[in-house]
């Protein structure tokens, strides 16, 4: 799929008008529903696509993909699928049974993990992410997100030592005009 194909659909499956309270506690008047696009085989495909080659892009030497609970779970699998890294899926906090793991899936200490996001506003999750994947051992310096809604992301991931890329900007998904048919 084309980016701006991509893009349109991105916008058509998860843009949603009104009053929301963000992760972040900050107050929008839009919001990107990942689970809208995630869901969707049609959408989640392509952004898989389009991960796995920012991930070859801007990671080769990446041994392991990552993605954070719940949210970027289903985008680290469609990646790992289209790229042929295996993944990782960080948890917000390490279970208290059976292996008691922070970070589930098979890794060396030392590999080199390429973090993925689905929307990212200050870069809070993917930062505690970045901290759990470096408490494991892992080595993290890139991450990408399928939407950077441009409120800090950058610049926090940046002050750990993390370079984020976006496939796209909300400026650019805002910028859609929005389709009649849904």
């Amino acid at each position: 799929m084309e980016r701006d194909d991509l893009g349109r659909a991105l916008r058509d499956a998860a843009y949603l008008e009104g009053d929301f309270v963000l992760r972040s506690g900050r107050r929008s008047r839009y919001y990107l529903d990942k689970y809208r696009f995630e869901t969707r085989p049609e959408v989640l495909g392509p952004i898989g696509a389009a991960l796995a080659d920012a991930v070859r892009e801007h990671e080769p030497d990446a041994d392991r993909i990552a993605g954070p609970e719940l949210g970027a779970v289903a985008l680290a699998a469609a990646a790992s699928l289209e790229s042929g890294l295996p993944f990782l899926i960080v948890r917000k906090e390490a279970k208290d049974y059976g292996t008691a793991n922070r970070i589930e899936g098979v890794h060396d200490e030392g590999d080199c993990v390429c973090l993925v996001e689905d929307v990212v506003t200050s870069g809070g999750a993917a930062v505690e992410a970045v901290h759990a994947l470096r408490e494991a051992g892992l080595r993290v310096s890139n991450a990408i997100c399928v939407v950077d809604r441009e409120e800090g992301g950058v610049d926090e991931l940046a002050r750990h030592a993390v370079r984020l890329r976006a496939l796209f900007r909300a400026s650019e998904l805002l910028e859609i005009p929005a389709n009649p048919h849904g």
